[in-house]
């Protein structure tokens, strides 16, 4: 598991706010905060001044000596005395400053934020796009309107011991805490657990890989192995240094948080499922389908669209035959899959997904009752599923502007589903990574074709766990232990 620790230069600095035995004085990490011996620990530098080898400089220093995850690190002290204001301006923070009302040339603003937040709403966004940047528990901005435009002036840290009592302190405290709960966490119920792994999760979204009950499984499978396991959305980005891993519960896109989330995670060296390699070759259709063919995994005939061109749209109509069903490279839950019957339908859907995306995947047709989920966890088939088609539907999912609708299924041990519909899952899984799969798979008579191969598969109480019950989770909990145990180790 992780620990946590506040360093300032005197403990007064933190009268103000809720006594903590996590924090201490830079005296008292300097001499009695060593090597961790496997354990993560974070911290958070709060010294009264950051200069090139002063108390708050070699605080940072030393974390990143001991492989303690520091905030401000040695890194971004570096940028914010040596970095050209003018490539904040390059990385993103421009469009917001244009939000800004106009004013007169040479007029300033200043304002501080703590984690990103501050207390004017209008300045929110900068302050937290600066943070983003150049991650920092406190730091002043000011902002100087040219002939044009607003431009950050300066960027510099603050002592936490300047802020205004009251509304700043009050505002300080509010998201330190949320920033990190689990410095809050009595010292009792923090030795009850070996790790810490977050969940990530969208309470939002409609069609999530896990409904509120299968959390509730995965979380208490966790307990009984000595995991801490929290749910956390995409605010919780900056915490994920506390974590020893992550589970990524969320749909996910390499155009998403939930890749960001994957790779901070893979360098912060969490164990996490699924991987950043995993989602970027899992999500998009047309890498999936390059990389099954390329290595001989059977897989329905496919061909590769590309805009304007008619030419080649009438060869793969001619190859494929009717019904052809066209995909958009990173549809989920049978988003941007369409079935068509003919040319003119053929042309116009085509010519509609391509204003999308520059390529598109076709596929020749195959129709069952259903399709297999096979899933399949560090390089093992763990459950096996029959996801029927909907009713009156050529697919497992219909969506329509009011609801999305789903068949029906039937759960049930690997062994007792076709042997080859077992061998041809696993045999795509290994082209893709150790994670956690599942392998969407159809079975024509004797012929097994892998659709494709999902990096966070569907795991909802009472469908994929109906034959393995707690055991499903369990076992998911059990790779998590092990990995971490290594990455300990």
């Amino acid at each position: 598991m992780s620990r946590f620790f506040v360093v300032v230069d005197d403990l007064k600095d933190w009268s103000p706010y809720y006594p903590s035995q996590d924090v201490i004085t830079f005296d008292d990490y300097l001499e009695r905060i060593g090597q961790s011996s496997g354990e993560r620990v974070r911290v958070i530098n709060l010294a009264r001044s950051y200069r090139y080898l002063g108390t708050g400089y070699y605080c940072s220093l030393l974390a990143e000596a001991r492989s303690h995850n520091v905030l401000p690190s040695v890194n971004t002290l570096s940028e914010l005395a040596r970095k050209s204001l003018s490539d904040i301006l390059l990385e993103g923070v421009e469009p917001l400053l244009a939000k800004l009302p106009t004013a007169k040339t040479g007029d300033s603003i200043s304002f501080r934020s703590w984690f990103g937040e501050c207390l004017a709403p209008e300045y929110s966004a900068i302050a937290k796009a600066v943070f983003e940047r150049f991650p920092s528990p406190l730091i002043e901005v000011t902002l100087e309107f040219g002939k044009t435009r607003w431009q950050i002036k300066k960027l510099q840290l603050v002592a936490l011991k300047s802020l205004k009592a009251g509304g700043e302190q009050e505002a300080f405290a509010s998201t330190f805490e949320r920033f990190s709960s689990k410095m809050w966490r009595k010292p009792k119920a923090r030795k009850t657990f070996r790790y810490d792994l977050a969940i990530l999760v969208d309470p939002e979204e409609k069609l999530p890989p896990s409904d509120k009950g299968a959390l509730r499984k995965f979380t208490k499978a966790a307990a009984n192995l000595g995991i801490s396991a929290e749910l956390i959305t995409k605010k919780d980005y900056l915490r994920l240094p506390e974590y020893d891993g992550l589970f990524i519960r969320e749909t996910t896109s390499v155009d998403h948080h939930t890749y960001r989330f994957a790779k901070k995670a893979a360098a912060e060296g969490l164990v996490v499922m699924d991987d950043p390699t995993s989602i970027l070759r899992c999500t998009n259709k047309i890498y999936l389908a390059d990389l099954l063919t390329s290595h001989k995994v059977p897989t329905p005939r496919t061909e590769i669209l590309r805009r304007d061109n008619t030419e080649e749209l009438r060869r793969i109509a001619d190859t494929l035959g009717y019904p052809i069903v066209l995909k958009v490279p990173d549809g989920a839950f049978s988003r941007g899959v369409v079935k068509v019957e003919d040319w003119e339908t053929l042309e116009s859907e085509s010519k509609r997904l391509l204003d999308k995306s520059a390529l598109l995947l076709a596929q020749e047709f195959m129709y069952t009752d259903y399709d297999w989920r096979i899933g399949v966890l560090d390089g093992k088939p763990l459950f096996a599923c029959r996801y029927y088609m909907v009713r009156n539907h050529w697919q497992i999912y219909k969506h329509s502007s009011s609801k999305s609708q789903s068949g029906g299924f039937d759960t049930m041990p690997t062994y007792e589903a076709p042997k080859k519909v077992i061998d041809v899952a696993v045999k795509a899984c290994k082209l893709i990574g150790d994670g956690f799969y599942g392998v969407d798979v159809k079975q024509s008579d004797n012929r097994v074709v892998v659709i494709e191969v999902n990096d966070n598969p569907s795991i909802d109480a009472g469908v994929e766990d109906l034959f393995l019950g707690d055991g499903l989770y369990d076992s998911v909990m059990d790779v998590f232990l092990r990995r971490m145990e290594k990455r300990r180790r």
